[in-house]
């Protein structure tokens, strides 16, 4: 995947290993675990719709998927975690293949809103499956997570589990695009004609990268059921779908690291707002336009060249 690639991965690691030792409060600490959550989900995303050119609107399904799969298991059946967690694996595989045969054979804003429809679906069994989910009230009492004797029972050991799995998955998502598979995927999203014509099988590709994805955004799904104990279909709708592809976009989706950034940046921006009272929406949303407009690229490559553009002016 490159030297540079490895260079950013190794900063970041030895970033992720130090900051708990800099962050006073649990607060601040559990922020830090929902930007890892954030991050992983987003990485799935920037690998479908960066690379592979194909939209989701629905991801936090699989995100659901996860957190109820685990959840249930474990609360209503006594199932071990490590069960529950491959069994929401299992199923959000077997869901991303039955829904993604079909929805994927469409283009543009059609899949858009089928898999905006795959979401809704979703949430509404979320809801109305009460003997099992809790429904509107959701579901409480989800164990924690342990290896063994060793129990993730504060936000400080579960920042480093959760950014364990973020820097494996990390790891995985950049020699894959560096690699044949990654090249696939960027001609498929550059023109799927010519890649057909170079003999890429598009459908299984896409169900592939689809697949992928929908794993990502499992783990991180049932990650946040068992830290924070409690869920409810809220956590899994449509406005959290549109959250995750908001995070990749202000990032950079065509760029796994910066959909990363993204995700860091809106997990932490609203904590930051709260100073504005009521007030904090608007900011945020006057944020969010700025970045739109004038870096459309995403912050990770729309910075440099905005600084191109200010410094050209300026000699002008």
């Amino acid at each position: 995947m490159g030297r540079k690639n490895y260079f950013k991965l190794l900063s970041l690691s030895i970033a992720v290993a130090v900051l708990p030792f800099f962050i006073r409060g649990d607060y601040y600490l559990s922020v830090l675990v929902f930007m890892g959550l954030n991050g992983l989900i987003v990485m799935g995303l920037s690998l479908l719709m960066g690379y592979a050119g194909q939209i989701s609107l629905g991801h936090a399904a699989f995100y659901g998927i996860g957190a109820y799969c685990t959840g249930v298991l474990t609360t209503h059946f006594g199932f071990s975690i490590y069960l529950s967690f491959l069994a929401g694996i299992i199923l959000s595989v077997l869901v991303a293949i039955i829904v993604g045969i079909p929805a994927l054979r469409l283009k543009g804003h059609y899949l858009a809103v089928a898999t905006l429809g795959i979401g809704e679906i979703v949430f509404i069994i979320f809801n109305e499956w009460m003997k099992y989910t809790g429904g509107p009230s959701g579901l409480s009492n989800i164990p924690g997570v342990h290896l063994g004797n060793f129990q993730f029972n504060s936000s400080f050991r579960f920042y480093y589990l959760v950014w364990g799995i973020n820097l494996l998955a990390l790891f995985f998502s950049l020699n894959l695009i560096h690699s044949r598979v990654g090249r696939a995927l960027r001609s498929m999203h550059g023109s799927e004609t010519a890649a057909s014509a170079m003999g890429v099988n598009l459908s299984f590709l896409k169900i592939q990268v689809f697949v992928l994805s929908a794993v990502y955004a499992s783990v991180a799904g049932s990650l946040y059921a068992h830290f924070v104990s409690f869920i409810s279909p809220n956590n899994f709708g449509l406005m959290v779908s549109v959250m995750f592809l908001m995070m990749g976009v202000i990032g950079g989706i065509h760029n796994i690291w910066g959909a990363l950034l993204g995700a860091s940046l809106l997990t932490f921006l609203p904590e930051y707002l709260r100073v504005f009272n009521q007030y904090d929406i608007l900011v945020y949303g006057a944020i969010l336009l700025a970045i739109l407009l004038f870096m459309p690229e995403g912050i990770l490559e729309g910075t440099p060249v905005l600084i191109r553009k200010l410094f050209r002016q300026r000699k002008t």
